[in-house]
């Protein structure tokens, strides 16, 4: 087996824009939001219909959470689920300047 050097590469703390993804801040978002209501659900030990008993919202969302599949869920409902279960969200809004981003001109 040959050693082979490999490059190393610092990704930018978002795996969406590493992979220059479309709307990479709000699936950024939407992940760390998931990630807050599987650690709350965890920690308390709450099922998913638990949760929809608790929360008022449907049990189908919980576990789209778990599952990771966010398309059809908003920032929104994500902060709203969080807020349900006794949590709260704290923003921090940070603005980098990023590359220029070229727009087309119709004409």
């Amino acid at each position: 087996m040959k050693k082979e050097q490999l490059e190393l590469i610092r990704g930018s703390g978002n795996i969406y824009r590493d992979f220059d993804m479309a709307d990479a801040d709000v699936r950024q978002l939407k992940a760390i939001l998931a990630a807050e209501i599987i650690k709350k659900l965890d920690r308390d030990g709450v099922s998913v219909r638990k949760a929809q008993s608790l929360t008022g919202i449907d049990a189908g969302d919980f576990s789209r959470v778990r599952n990771a599949d966010f398309r059809r869920i908003s920032v929104e409902r994500l902060m709203t689920m969080i807020n349900g279960l006794g949590s709260r969200v704290e923003v921090k809004v940070k603005v980098r300047r990023g590359a220029p981003v070229e727009h087309a001109v119709t004409a």
